[in-house]
């Protein structure tokens, strides 16, 4: 392939590629516009098109304002993509003003070295370049690591295998431009300007496209914002989505419910502060799997430790209200309710409650939010 084939084969395939992630950043807040993952995968989106129109060849000899712009854009794009991953992961996810400050920093960074850097030779600009040069491998490192650490708490189990797939393949694709560039010898921006990357984006990006159209948004993006909170128990359960429709194809078996029921009520095995999704199967004698389901089809729930916190909030709930124990200290009751530390355990009531956990004793309790399952009555801390 000649030179002049090879240039206009490059720019035909980032061409594409930008047409259709700026198709996905326009369908998805347009189709889910209450999930905060459609909006954080919408604007990484556009951010993957910029970093793709920055990387083509010539682009970066250009420092008028809107280069400075579109690098700007590129430049926040990773960071986008790791709070991309923790909306996915965590339904009850909100974004932070730190979040938006980050982002602005790094993008303030990109349009300066468009502007006034690039073209110089200076030890700034080689930090400035060294800097933007690394940002996407971190960001992609912590979402593998945001990832990972999330796997196992997901009890949607198609869309956990989905969110996934998705995340690991932009991870890794990211890393790997970094470590062509360590193997072949040939500097980053070589790489990431090279036809190979570009077909390299374009045929990542068709392949996400095609999933999030083969999935549909429940199944990937979760349910609304305002519906994020886990249902209570004994309530009817969502509707399951595509994705679970085709894996299960059965309701689970009411005893197996009732089983599990009787173990958090019962047994409250909720109080044991390092419980996992294994050890509770182990209790319940079946796989993972199967017990994932269960709790998110036969219970309602879509996170474990959600799904934990729900019995464990209504202990404490319970305690803070009883005058009897009214000296008991709170870290007392936050350990002995199943929590590790103070810290998850203030930040989960009162997101749970709208207040401290001091307030709420101080008014006397209040009535059990309908998160509390009602089995949840008896007194005393054991």
């Amino acid at each position: 392939m000649d030179a002049t084939t090879a240039a206009s084969l490059n720019l035909l395939l980032r061409g594409g590629a930008i047409l259709v992630l700026l198709l996905i950043a326009a369908t998805l807040p347009r189709d889910l516009p209450r999930r905060n993952a459609a909006r954080l995968g919408a604007a990484f989106a556009v951010g993957v098109a910029a970093a793709t129109l920055v990387s083509a060849p010539g682009f970066g000899a250009a420092t008028d304002l809107w280069h400075a712009f579109v690098v700007a854009l590129a430049a926040g794009a990773m960071f986008v993509f790791w709070l991309f991953t923790r909306a996915l992961f965590d339904d009850a996810f909100h974004l932070r003003a730190w979040h938006g400050a980050v982002w602005l920093a790094l993008a303030a960074i990109g349009a300066w070295n468009c502007l006034a850097l690039a073209h110089t030779h200076t030890p700034l600009a080689a930090a400035a370049g060294l800097w933007l040069g690394a940002m996407p491998i971190v960001w992609a490192a912590l979402a593998i690591v945001q990832s990972l650490a999330s796997w196992r708490e997901d009890l949607v189990e198609g869309r956990r295998r989905l969110r996934t797939l998705i995340v690991a393949t932009t991870s890794i694709y990211t890393l790997a431009q970094w470590a062509a560039a360590m193997l072949i010898g040939w500097p980053l921006k070589d790489v990431v300007e090279s036809t190979a990357n570009a077909a390299g984006t374009a045929a990542l990006t068709l392949f996400v496209a095609w999933r999030l159209l083969r999935a549909g948004g429940d199944d990937l993006f979760g349910a609304p914002v305002a519906d994020a909170a886990p249902s209570p128990a004994h309530a009817t359960p969502a509707s399951p989505s595509t994705v679970e429709l085709i894996e299960a194809a059965e309701p689970p078996d009411p005893r197996q419910v009732d089983a599990l029921e009787t173990l958090m009520t019962v047994d409250h095995i909720h109080r044991e502060p390092k419980l996992s999704i294994a050890a509770l199967a182990e209790r319940m004698r079946m796989p993972e799997r199967q017990l994932r389901r269960l709790i998110n089809q036969g219970l309602g729930h879509r996170n474990f430790s959600a799904f934990l916190n729900t019995y464990r909030l209504g202990d404490a709930k319970r305690w803070l209200a009883d005058r009897e124990q009214a000296d008991t200290p709170i870290l007392t009751i936050a350990m002995d309710a199943g929590f590790q530390s103070l810290g998850p355990f203030n930040r989960a009531f009162k997101a749970d409650t709208g207040m401290t956990p001091t307030e709420y004793r101080r008014l006397g309790g209040v009535a059990p939010t309908a998160n509390a399952p009602p089995e949840l009555a008896e007194s005393g801390i054991g």
